[in-house]
């Protein structure tokens, strides 16, 4: 499973999180964790879920140190006490990873551009044929 977190804010920021089984059962044993390899997928997504609909119960914290490893965690806060519920680890994207998602970024903008630009183009000479004063 492979999990890439980037910004519209900053296309340079590209960070991987990668678990097969092996890793996986290295991150059960040291958080403890009751689930299952085959469940991992979609408990992530019920966790990112609640900390949209519900930021003052859930919390995501990204930690991301000098030496290119970063840390997300997931947090319950139960009033009186948070709870880190998950932590999953993060790299940086190596440079051509990074260049790769730009691009794709990019070109995915530049063809809505294209798309919308025909739109307009089509409403425009509609304009033109029905009210051609409207243009004015």
């Amino acid at each position: 499973m492979k999990i890439e977190l980037t910004s519209e804010n900053d296309l340079f920021f590209h960070y991987t999180h990668i678990v097969d089984e092996d890793s996986f059962r290295h991150m059960q044993e040291n958080q403890k964790l009751m689930i299952e390899f085959t469940d991992y997928i979609n408990i992530l997504i019920k966790m990112v879920n609640s900390c949209i609909k519900e930021p003052h119960s859930f919390l995501a914290v990204f930690i991301m140190n000098r030496d290119g490893t970063a840390k997300l965690d997931f947090i319950q806060n139960i009033e009186y006490k948070f709870i880190e519920l998950l932590s999953c680890d993060f790299m940086a994207s190596p440079e051509d990873t990074v260049r790769q998602s730009i691009t794709f970024r990019y070109n995915s903008v530049k063809s809505k551009v294209a798309l919308m630009e025909a739109r307009l183009k089509d409403v425009n000479n509609l304009v033109k044929v029905k009210n051609p004063s409207l243009l004015l």
